[in-house]
């Protein structure tokens, strides 16, 4: 299992996010977004909307049938069973990634704290021997590996 932090600069999670979810689809990899609970139903009305011609299946880990969905939404999962990626969004945290083949964080860079809570966590999984990728966004938005 691998760690992917993205480190926003110029854009939004809303500006990248779905394009990240688009390749799990293309993948066939089921993908589960954990987020704060105050941030879950923007977030669940914004994947059904953010282009006119388009949407993301997806579904609440709380609401029926969420099992048959590519991409899960949830503020208290506490398992990855059955997901090839885990996106963990606001500071969120799930203790055991079981199966996972990517952790993919987001950075805010415009939040001094979520920079913080995500070096934090950096020098903890480093500190487990996890595998860990970083990248930041350049000048033009482009996403460059620095570490």
């Amino acid at each position: 299992m691998e760690y992917f932090f993205y480190h926003h600069e110029s854009s939004t999670l809303e500006s990248t996010l779905p394009q990240f979810l688009e390749k799990c689809i293309k993948k066939n990899w089921r993908a589960l977004i954990k987020t704060q609970v105050d941030h879950l139903v923007e977030l669940e009305d914004f994947l059904w909307t953010f282009k006119a011609d388009s949407f993301l299946p997806h579904g609440r880990d709380d609401q029926p049938r969420a099992h048959h969905h590519p991409i899960v939404l949830s503020s208290s999962a506490k398992t990855t069973d059955n997901f090839q990626v885990v996106f963990l969004l606001a500071g969120s945290d799930i203790k055991r990634l079981n199966g996972v083949e990517r952790c993919i964080v987001f950075i805010d860079g415009r939040s001094d704290q979520s920079i913080i809570n995500e070096r934090s966590r950096w020098k903890k999984l480093k500190a487990k021997g996890e595998k860990l990728n970083f990248y930041q966004q350049n000048s033009s938005g482009a996403w460059v590996k620095k570490v």
